[in-house]
C-alpha cells in the first residue's frame, strides 16, 4: 500500500488547497488524468523493491521523498512486497497494483529502491516494471537507490537499474545512492552522511524535473553513483 509519512519528515499540511501534497491513495486528486504535474511542483513516487517493510533501501527511499516534500513535491510510496504476487506476475488483476502502475506512469519524479541480491535488483521489482506500458517513463526523471552487503554490488546501479529506466524511456539522475549494511545499522536513525546523500539526490531530481517542465536543458551533476 502507498505510504506518505516518513519519520522526521515535516508534518502533513492540514485541510485546504495544500493538503494533497502527499496522497495515501497513490495519485493526488489534482494529478489524476494527467501524465504528470505541470509547473514547478512535481508528483514524486517511490517504489520499494525490498521484501521487507523495514529494509535499508526502503528507508532511503522514504527519506529522499521527505526531502522532496520540503521542496514542494506531492509524494506517494509503494511497497511491492505488500502487493499481491499473482497480480505482479500478471496472472490476475488487482486494484492496488493498478494503482501503483497509474501512479508510476503519472510521476514526474520516480525513486527506485532495492536491495541487491546476486548482483541484481529484486525479482518483484523486475515483475513490476514488466507491467508498465511501453515508454511509461518518457518525461520522468528517476533516482536510483540500492543497498547491499559489500561494495561489489555497487555496479548493479549502472549495469542493472540504469538500463531498466532507459528501457522505458526514462532519464536516470547522475547522482545515485549505494549504501552497505555497515553504513546503515538503524533504519530509523540514518546518519548525517547518509541523509546528505538523500538530500543531494532530491535536489538533483527537483532541479531536473523543474528544467524539464520549462523545456530548459537540465544541468546534471557528476556525483559518484
Amino acid at each position: 500500500m502507498p505510504t506518505g509519512s516518513v519519520p522526521g519528515a515535516p508534518a502533513r499540511p492540514g485541510p485546504g488547497a495544500a493538503a494533497h501534497r502527499t496522497s495515501r491513495c497513490g495519485v493526488p486528486a489534482r494529478c489524476r488524468g494527467r501524465r504528470r504535474v505541470r509547473g514547478h511542483a512535481a508528483f514524486a513516487v517511490g517504489i520499494s523493491g525490498s521484501t521487507s517493510a523495514r529494509s535499508r533501501s526502503r528507508a532511503l527511499v522514504e527519506r529522499t521523498l521527505s526531502h522532496l516534500r520540503v521542496r514542494g513535491a506531492h509524494t506517494a510510496l509503494f511497497d511491492l512486497a505488500a502487493l499481491p504476487a499473482n497480480a505482479l506476475l500478471a496472472r490476475e488483476k488487482d486494484a492496488t497494483v493498478e494503482e501503483a502502475i497509474a501512479a508510476t506512469t503519472a510521476a514526474r519524479i520516480l525513486i527506485i529502491g532495492t536491495p541487491i541480491y546476486r548482483a541484481t535488483y529484486t525479482g518483484q521489482l523486475k515483475c513490476f516494471f514488466d507491467l508498465l506500458p511501453r515508454d511509461a517513463l518518457v518525461g520522468t526523471v528517476a533516482g536510483l537507490i540500492a543497498t547491499g552487503h559489500g561494495e561489489g554490488h555497487r555496479l548493479a546501479i549502472d549495469h542493472g537499474l540504469r538500463p531498466l529506466v532507459a528501457s522505458l524511456g526514462g532519464l536516470a539522475a547522475a547522482h545515485a545512492i549505494y549504501a552497505t549494511d555497515a553504513e546503515i545499522t538503524d533504519v530509523a536513525a540514518l546518519s548525517p552522511a547518509i541523509d546528505d546523500l538523500n538530500d543531494r539526490l532530491a535536489d538533483e531530481l527537483w532541479r531536473v524535473a523543474a528544467a524539464e517542465a520549462t523545456d530548459a536543458a537540465p544541468e546534471m551533476s557528476l556525483a559518484r553513483s
